[in-house]
């Protein structure tokens, strides 16, 4: 007989994408869990929203809509195709996360296409419902599940491209405080000096954490959890992926940013790079009015009206505009897997093909 005692099928005899299914009901139910557990976090992001809620509320007092709409009409289209392919590139640049996790932790058999769509998927719809480390590891979990990869797998890809990911913002918001450290006493109201020395530290601990990865190869974790960090080579790959992100996001709204007056580039990469971040820990869906705000307090030689015409520009190339393909493309591919779920005798292959 087929059924098992309990009246269920044995797991070989029930297809790939019914098991697919049920293992991410499963990944579901841990992500609820995990968030329920995670009450500093919360605490933490209600903090950020809250305060990113009271600046945009004093900041945007008394602006006038017309004006917006006039700066929106005078963006030049060259800017705005150049911005536009910048956001392409960094894009492009997150495959590279998700190869480097998965070259780190011996999965290379992956098509390229299939890192590709979760990559851009993962990032894309994970950062716009908040909460960006669980979310992002459950569309991952939806692709990689097709060749094999489990719960731990998924948990080591998260870990991975969370180190490739915040080594990246360390060096280059380290490196450009060290440059201009002017720009973060917007933020703290420090002294510059004391402000080069906290961009230093950074740079510090990076050359720390190259330095000990020198002697041998280093692990962390145990048992099944057990990753082996990569070498000093790899990691100075690793650096340049996170370094490259930062970098492309920053030029995309730099290319936006009014004429006049001249701000330099490094200025707004440790004000991009910080809002950011502070989006990041927010986990609000998208970073939406976190950025914004802090965006807004650490460029105040602009004009607020033009700046929110820049704001409402990079948000839809870099924001609205991808995250409508990724549902598409995801929401396309999961009507195919329930289709294919409905056949139990029909064979489960690559569904993104």
């Amino acid at each position: 007989m087929l059924l098992q005692m309990n009246g269920s099928l044995p797991a070989r005899f029930v297809p790939r994408s019914c098991r697919n299914l049920a293992a991410t009901s499963s990944l579901a139910q841990t992500i609820i869990r995990g968030v329920a557990r995670s009450r500093i976090s919360v605490a933490i992001s209600v903090v950020i929203v809250a305060i990113a809620i009271a600046t945009l509320h004093h900041l945007l007092r008394g602006i006038d809509l017309g004006r917006v709409a006039a700066a929106l009409e005078t963006q030049p289209s060259l800017s705005i195709l150049i911005a536009g392919a910048l956001v392409v590139a960094g894009y492009a640049n997150l495959i590279c996360y998700d190869l480097f996790a998965l070259h780190t932790i011996g999965k290379r058999g992956i098509p390229l296409r299939a890192v590709a769509f979760a990559s851009f998927t993962s990032y894309t719809i994970g950062h716009s419902l908040g909460a960006a480390t669980l979310t992002c590891g459950l569309v991952r979990f939806r692709v990689y599940s097709f060749w094999n990869l489990s719960l731990i797998d998924i948990a080591k890809i998260a870990f991975m491209t969370g180190m490739t990911f915040w080594l990246g913002n360390v060096f280059v918001l380290g490196g450009a405080v060290t440059y201009a450290p002017h720009a973060l006493s917007v933020f703290d109201h420090l002294p510059s000096w004391i402000n080069r020395l906290i961009g230093m530290t950074g740079l510090t601990a990076i050359a720390c954490y190259l330095i000990w990865l020198i002697p041998s190869p280093r692990v962390v974790g145990r048992a099944n959890w057990r990753i082996v960090l990569p070498d000093l080579r790899r990691t100075f790959l690793q650096i340049g992926i996170g370094t490259a992100d930062r970098m492309l996001a920053s030029l995309s709204i730099y290319m936006l940013l009014p004429a006049t007056p001249a701000v330099g580039f490094a200025t707004v990469v440790v004000v991009f790079v910080l809002a950011t971040l502070l989006g990041a820990v927010s986990h609000t869906p998208g970073s939406l009015g976190v950025v914004e705000a802090a965006i807004l307090i650490g460029l105040p030689q602009y004009q607020r009206e033009d700046m929110i015409a820049t704001l409402l520009t990079f948000r839809v190339l870099d924001f609205f505009l991808p995250l409508m393909l990724a549902t598409i493309m995801f929401g396309l591919r999961e009507l195919r897997l329930l289709a294919r779920a409905r056949k139990v005798g029909m064979p489960t292959q690559d569904p993104i093909l």
